[in-house]
């Protein structure tokens, strides 16, 4: 089974700037797009951002221009680097890749645990 491990949550004040990590571990797969979700207390998960294997990239008007996701193929590893963050971004961030397993000719769906972002104003 593919594992998604996410890394690099944390506080920081309003305007300043985090990193997200998702690495990928396992074998005999490929990874298709990746994105990340957040769920905010007593709100409904939504999407942040994803990418797909080209490289095209999708966000919400909310976190538009201030948020860039990026891949490292090589790594089977997806970033979030965050901007200009407000205290609205305060959620768990959850990694989400489509993974084939070889083989299968399946797409599955895998989720990170999450990893907690808060801003203070």
């Amino acid at each position: 089974q593919v594992q998604l491990v996410e890394s690099g949550g944390g506080l920081v004040q309003a305007g300043g700037s985090l990193r997200l990590s998702c690495a990928a571990s396992g074998s005999g797969f490929s990874i298709n797009d990746m994105g990340w979700y957040r769920q905010a207390p007593g709100k409904q998960r939504e999407l942040v951002a994803i990418i797909t294997n080209g490289n095209s990239t999708t966000y919400p008007d909310s976190v538009k221009g201030r948020f860039t996701i990026s891949r490292d193929n090589a790594e089977n590893t997806v970033y979030l680097q965050m901007n200009s963050l407000k205290p609205e971004d305060t959620a768990v961030y959850n990694c989400n890749a489509g993974v084939l397993y070889f083989g299968s000719g399946k797409l599955t769906r895998r989720w990170g645990q999450g990893t907690q972002v808060t801003v203070s104003s």
